[in-house]
């Protein structure tokens, strides 16, 4: 089911729960909402809808993936961005990313999986994770 995306920073900072199989419908909607706003954005977290649980939603070159409790156990190449957000307002903020990133995270059978993701699959991945961790840009 599509949400309302949420705009308050102060929900949007707070640190999301690890997420469980009782979230898979948070997951869904999660999709559903990153569907529908997909001319907008490539990438949501279930903050972003008004759950605090670890869950990230993105365009991966093409493909949809979801990510249950992903976090980043490996990073190199640091380098300076500029991005925007479909929870808040006005143009793009700068931020420090990295283009090679490894993520530890769970499917959607709660199997954990490792892979290395770079360029444009890396930074959104980045974004949504500062997402769970109630870090905003």
């Amino acid at each position: 089911m599509i949400k309302q995306v949420v705009h308050d920073p102060i929900l949007l900072g707070v640190k999301s729960e690890p997420a469980t199989m009782e979230d898979l419908q948070t997951a869904q909607d999660l999709l559903d909402t990153l569907t529908a706003n997909k001319e907008a954005c490539v990438g949501m977290a279930a903050n972003m809808i008004g759950v605090c649980k670890r869950i990230i939603v993105f365009d991966n070159e093409g493909t949809y993936m979801t990510m249950f409790n992903p976090e980043i156990i490996k990073v190199s190449g640091p380098y300076d961005a500029a991005e925007g957000c479909l929870s808040l307002l006005g143009g793009p903020r700068p931020c420090k990313r990295y283009r090679t990133i490894k993520v530890r995270w769970q499917n959607e059978q709660f199997q954990t999986r490792i892979k290395t993701f770079t360029g444009w699959p890396a930074q959104i991945i980045q974004h949504e994770i500062d997402h769970c961790n109630g870090i905003l840009i």
